[in-house]
Order: structure tokens, then sequence, then C-alpha cells
């Protein structure tokens, strides 16, 4: 059953909610951008949540220099990475002359944070073993959203006295992709070590860690965004009842009812694949390419196919969601509709360099285009060679990439489907991150994070995925299932890595 709780608030206790704006002397009194259709197709969607947590020594972290040292540096340097970042400071809106929403900033705008303190242990979080999905709800705050506007970002430092702090982050989808919330975070934590540093109260922000906000860099000649606006009407009359979509067609408000936190019942772990994990799910998957059946299969790419760690890790994780899905099903004497037991997975492919001309790798702002690889048939992930026919799937649908046409081939409809998938019964399985975004490189000065965890992956069957922590080459995989269906996917995951 769906929680709509988005904070355990009982567990912590609120030392400060306040606005912290770029340097006034360096902002303009008003400054707005346009959303592209990039933009527009996560127009309503829900928030993207993530969660740093770092250990610090016992001196350092006493809940006095948590709240003199480590909170005064972090919000003064919030505020200088705001310079370069102004558009995350304002908010989305929809003027009345304008047929589509736009992000504005206006002078004395900022990004909120909340200063909490938990009283609960800081080492409960960091165990890669299951725990209840509900606790990550208080260590991230609450994206602010309505009608008449949003909020781009929304902050929280959560204090673990004698421990460490936390770093909670909440990003407007239709405003930032994966890799610019990363891109601003990575800026946030240069500046802030760089004034411990240094000594500086305003050093430079390194060219590689510059965001690119060229919104006419992204051309629409179909008029895609029109389309997608239109869509989120759609969706609102099917997902949000209660919204009178007729009466108010310009909402901004986030489409909760269709992406609540599913945390009744259900919990969070995180699981691991070293590159040699990586290296033998490939083998096996390749000793057996023959075995099935593909179009494709006369073209030399697929017979002879470079299987990324990403087609490898979606490929063994999905199954082994489904296959554990189907085995606690049974386990219940669970009868199975026609939809019960079909999966569908869905990924994301960043578009910036497939563009023409290419856009800035800095570029700030959504430039992803969403695919599914829907399997022949509903038992294809349940298969006992499961795992090569998804495989082959997602390897093909990847292949497809190479141009900008594949690329954005179905974009107009896609999400559109894929909500119908999962209103009809279909189960969805997504990814959210990247191995590629370097998150366990945010350093604000006290070190590197002890994990990083993708909160909102608990809003539907996702696939959070990163770097492994150590820097090896594997991949770091976090999830959040039925508190039933974990222990037989833990044992299905492991299991076939023996």
């Amino acid at each position: 059953m769906a929680s709509s709780a988005n904070n355990n608030n009982s567990t912590i206790k609120i030392h400060d909610k306040c606005f912290v704006p770029p340097p006034n002397s360096s902002s303009p009194q008003q400054f707005s951008l346009p959303l592209t259709f990039f933009d527009l197709v996560w127009l309503r969607f829900h928030p993207v949540e993530r969660i740093f947590f770092y250990s610090l020594p016992t001196p350092h972290s006493s809940l006095h220099s948590l709240l003199h040292q480590v909170v005064p540096n972090l919000k003064d340097s919030l505020s200088l990475t705001l310079h370069h970042f102004l558009p995350l400071a304002g908010n989305l809106v929809w003027p009345s002359d304008s047929n589509k929403p736009l992000i504005q900033y206006n002078l004395g705008d900022g990004v909120s944070l909340t200063i909490a303190e938990s009283f609960q242990d800081l080492n409960h979080f960091l165990v890669n073993s299951p725990v209840e999905a509900l606790d990550s709800r208080s260590l991230v705050p609450n994206l602010e959203s309505s009608d008449s506007h949003a909020s781009v970002i929304s902050l929280q430092i959560t204090l673990f006295p004698n421990s460490g702090f936390t770093i909670g982050i909440s990003s407007h989808h239709a405003v930032l992709d994966g890799k610019s919330s990363t891109l601003f975070v990575k800026a946030w934590a240069y500046l802030c070590r760089e004034c411990q540093l240094s000594n500086q109260e305003s050093p430079s922000l390194v060219p590689e860690l510059v965001p690119i906000f060229d919104k006419e860099a992204i051309k629409d000649p179909n008029g895609r965004d029109i389309m997608f606006i239109n869509m989120w009407k759609q969706l609102s009359s099917l997902f949000d009842p209660n919204n009178d979509c007729s009466s108010n067609e310009r909402t901004l408000k986030i489409m909760s009812s269709a992406f609540p936190p599913l945390v009744d019942d259900r919990v969070r772990a995180t699981f691991e694949l070293t590159r040699g994990d990586l290296d033998k799910i490939r083998k096996r998957v390749l000793s057996n390419w023959d075995m099935v059946d593909d179009d494709d299969d006369d073209d030399e790419d697929v017979v002879n196919p470079k299987l990324s760690s990403f087609v490898v890790t979606c490929a063994y994780v999905s199954v082994c969601i489904a296959k554990a899905t189907e085995e606690e099903s049974k386990q219940k004497g669970n009868s199975s509709s026609n939809n019960e037991n079909k999966f569908v997975f869905g990924f994301n492919v960043d578009c910036r360099a497939k563009l023409e001309p290419p856009v800035h790798e800095n570029y700030s702002g959504n430039c992803v285009c969403g695919h599914i690889v829907d399997a022949a048939k509903p038992e294809d992930f349940r298969k006992e060679n499961a795992l090569v026919i998804v495989a082959k799937k997602i390897y093909s649908k990847v292949r497809s990439f190479d141009s900008l046409e594949g690329a954005v081939d179905g974009i107009e409809t896609l999400f559109y489907r894929g909500m119908m998938m999962l209103k009809e019964g279909v189960k969805g399985i997504g990814v959210a991150g990247s191995p590629r975004f370097g998150v366990y490189g945010m350093d604000f000065g006290w070190g590197k994070p002890e994990k990083v965890e993708i909160t909102s992956v608990d809003r539907g069957i996702t696939i959070g995925m990163a770097e492994s922590k150590d820097g090896s080459g594997g991949i770091q995989v976090g999830l959040v299932l039925d508190k039933h269906v974990m222990p037989i996917f833990n044992d299905l995951f492991h299991g076939g890595l023996c």
C-alpha cells in the first residue's frame, strides 16, 4: 500500500529552515529561462531525491562542531554555488501570457534549506542489508509545488551528533536531469572544500564544473513542447482525479498521487557487483547468446556483441527482480492475471552528444530520452534463459541510439504509453542514476561520502545505480522492494554470482 508520508519527522528535530540566496552583489534583478521539450516531458513527475552520507571523527562531529563549523561552511559555499547555478535559486512559473511554463529568478529568491538533527544511529543507514524503506524519508526535504509555482531544488542537512551528517537533495526533474543535478553537487562540494583550504571568501569555479544553460541549443522543429504539455493534461485526468484539469490546465503541482513513496511493508537495500561479477555475468550471457533468436542476429555487431556494464547490470538485476516477485507470488498462492507478472524495462539515454550540433557536456537541464524495452512475451523476464533474452533486448535498444533519430524515436508517446502500462497492471522496472556520475567523489572538505543513496527509487521498482565506492570499476545497486520479495531477490542475486 502506498504511503503519502514524505518524512518520518518523529526521528528528527528541526533546528532551522531558511532560504539561501546567491550573493546579492552578483545577482540580476530578474532572470528567466524557457523549458525545452526535454524538460517538459518531466513537468509533473516526482522529484529526484538523493542522500549523501558523511562520517566524521568524534572530535569534529559534536553537535556544537556540526552546528558552528560544518553547517556555516555548507551554507556559505551553497550561496557561492548558486551564483553559477542561478536558475536553481528560482522557481518554475507559468505566466498568463505564455503557452508554457518557464524558470524565473527574482532578486531575493533562494534555495530552501532545512537544518535537522537525527535521533537515529548513522550506522543504521550505512549498512547494505535491508532496512525499513521509510527510515530514509526523514533525511530528504519536501519539494514545494502548487498550481502557480514549483521549487527547483530543496536541500536538507541532517546532523548525527558524534557520527557525521547527511545532505539530502530533492530536485525538480523538469529542470535538472541526473547529470545536471550531480554537476551542481560537485560544484558545491568543490567550492566548500576550496573555501576551507584556501581561506578565500569567493574562490573561482574550475571550468569543468561551470554549468551551461543555453536553452537555445535545443531545437524543437516538431513542436514536442506543446505535445508534452497536452500529455500531462491527459495524465492528470487519469491519475489525479481530484485535480479538475478542465478548470486549471496550467497547474505545476507535482502529480503525487501517481508517484507516491511506496514505503509500507517495503525495505531498502544496497547490492554490489564487482568488476569480476560483471565479467562473470557477461561471459554467461555471451556463451548462451546464440540460443536466443533475435531479428538482428545476422548483424555482425550482434554476432560479436560488446556488452557494457550498464547492459549487464540492468539485465541481471531486472531478471532477479522479476523472478523474486514471481516466486513470492507463488508462495502466497496468488493466481496470476494476464498482466500481473508481465514486466517492462525502461531507461534514459543522454542525448547531449547526439544532438546536431552537440550541446556542451555541462549543459544543465534535461537532455535525456526515455525508452522502454518490452520483452516479446509476458514470461520473458522469468524464463530459464531470461538473462540472455533481456540482455539481448536491452543491447538491441542501446544500439539504436547511435543516431539522433534513434535516440528520440517515439519520445512523443513513450511516457504516456509507459504510464498506461503501469495503470493496466504491468510492472515497470526503471533505472535512476549512473556509474558515470561519480557521486562518490563528492568531498565537501571532510572526506568522501560513506554512502550515496537514491531515495526516490522507492516511488516504483527502480534500480538506483552508481559506481562502486572503492573505484574498482564495479557498480552499486540500490533497491526498494516488498519485505517478502527482498530476501528472495537477495538469494537469487548472490546465488547467481556463485
